[in-house]
């Protein structure tokens, strides 16, 4: 199967932008008062907001917060998820109990409405939005690795590694852990875009990024108010985030079909 290169190319973009943002002096918050609401023009690509901001360099800014947040959520949700989840599997007993439990209460609950009761409490800011989305996170990976590691425990050289008295560590990261993370990366690519999501959500009910930071999800919520007179205000961060999750997805289904993975 072929890689999907419109998808692809979106996320290149993606992470140009996200460089251009954070290495090149943009000015995202300089304001123009002559400027408010302006329609893209060849002075601004895609136009002003309302205080005269130019939306590109702002867009591209938003880019890099939200591959920021993609990125270190998802590796520290994989991370300790995946811990717990190999942990339990192959001790069993009491702690696959204990861990168990612990699971169930954050699966009590709704994931997003977990983080924004979090992000309500720590309040607005990229670490507390960090830490809302890796609490609320790591519960998925943390049950498929279990499930992994249950099924593999039983396998003829994980047996014979114990027989030959290896000890518990090197068991599990010498034989379990490998077999286990071809699943777990095509779950950490899916995982991506349902954090940017979230990342968006967040911001958008204001506990996201702490202004005047932009965020694509706080630039939709401030161009909502003018959507009648100056729909590019939405337009623009709404259709980056539209591309952005779809391009993951469809990365993530490629993936998951190049490796003959069933999620779980």
């Amino acid at each position: 199967m072929r890689i999907p290169w419109p998808a692809a190319l979106i996320l290149l973009l993606w992470l140009l932008m996200a460089l251009a943002g954070s290495t090149l002096s943009l000015q995202p918050h300089n304001i123009q008062l002559g400027g408010i609401l302006a329609t893209p023009s060849s002075d601004a690509w895609l136009g002003r907001d309302e205080l005269g901001r130019d939306i590109l360099p702002r867009l591209a800014l938003g880019a890099g917060a939200s591959l920021l947040v993609a990125v270190v959520v998802v590796g520290i949700s994989a991370i300790a998820g995946t811990l717990v989840g190999v942990v339990g599997g192959y001790l069993g007993g009491r702690v696959d109990r204990l861990l168990n439990r612990l699971m169930d209460v954050f699966l009590a609950f709704p994931g997003i409405l977990l983080a924004i009761a979090l992000a309500a409490v720590l309040g607005p800011g990229l670490e507390n939005t960090i830490l809302a989305l890796s609490l609320m996170g790591w519960v998925g990976y943390a049950r498929l690795a279990r499930s992994q590691v249950l099924s593999l425990r039983q396998r003829e050289h994980v047996q014979a590694a114990i027989a030959l008295g290896a000890r518990p560590a090197r068991v599990l990261f010498r034989h379990l852990l490998p077999l286990t993370l071809t699943p777990l990366i095509v779950e950490a690519s899916f995982g991506v875009a349902s954090v940017v999501i979230a990342e968006a959500g967040l911001s958008f009910l204001g506990l996201g990024m702490a202004p005047p930071a932009p965020s694509w999800g706080s630039m939709i919520r401030d161009g909502v108010r003018y959507l009648l007179v100056a729909p590019h205000l939405v337009i623009a961060p709404g259709m980056a985030l539209v591309l952005v999750v779809y391009a993951v997805n469809r990365l993530g289904d490629w993936l998951r079909d190049r490796l003959a993975v069933q999620r779980a």
